[in-house]
């Protein structure tokens, strides 16, 4: 039952799907920037500047996560022009 309760910004990022995080690396970003310049401006209650803080977390996962799996692809592609893909 409490965990009915728990917003989704306070749940572990480890069991949110990378879907329910962001629909794009572009709306996460935009979204990861625009709770920057809500924490830089200070005005937050502490509630809020807790669930927002974890949220950016979220957004900052998923971020690096994209541009990890991006950076890999790249790789396999700069790599594939060396070698074939059933090179033994």
């Amino acid at each position: 039952m409490t965990q009915a309760s728990t917003p989704p910004s306070a749940r572990s990022a480890a069991r949110v799907s990378p879907a329910e995080v962001a629909p794009s690396y572009e709306a996460a970003l935009t979204e990861l920037e625009q709770l920057v310049s809500q924490l830089d401006a200070g005005q937050l209650p502490l509630d809020q500047l807790l669930s927002r803080y974890q949220r950016g977390a979220e957004l900052l996962a998923f971020c690096r996560a994209r541009l990890d799996a991006v950076e890999q692809q790249i790789q396999v592609l700069e790599g594939s022009e060396t070698r074939p893909w059933d090179a033994a």
